[in-house]
């Protein structure tokens, strides 16, 4: 059985995901910091509540620029000339059978 090899992410889109991955790591020990701190009666709690909002806006600004970067990427892999990643295929499907393309293919 063979298998299908996966296509590689382009690199502005592996150092958007690894950005995100960090950025929720940091928010994750951020929760558990606040969480401890609250448990313990500490004064931490206020340091640790605003690092836990900053970690959760900075972890949704880089989800928002992995999505981004994967437009980006994907709008590279296409024709450069095309508006849609299927226009070609709509311009045959249009295109009577007994006439030959434009191109000559």
């Amino acid at each position: 059985m063979a298998r299908r090899r996966r296509r590689r992410l382009p690199d502005e889109v592996r150092n958007a995901a690894v950005r995100a991955g960090l950025a929720f790591a940091f928010t994750v020990v951020t929760v558990v910091v606040a969480i401890l701190a609250s448990w313990s009666h500490t004064d931490l709690i206020v340091p640790a509540l605003a690092m836990m909002a900053m970690g959760v806006f900075v972890t949704a600004w880089c989800l928002i620029d992995v999505v981004v970067s994967r437009q980006v990427a994907a709008s590279r892999r296409r024709a450069p000339n095309s508006i849609g990643p299927l226009d070609g295929s709509r311009e045959r499907a249009r295109r009577p059978q007994g006439r030959p393309s434009p191109n000559g293919g």
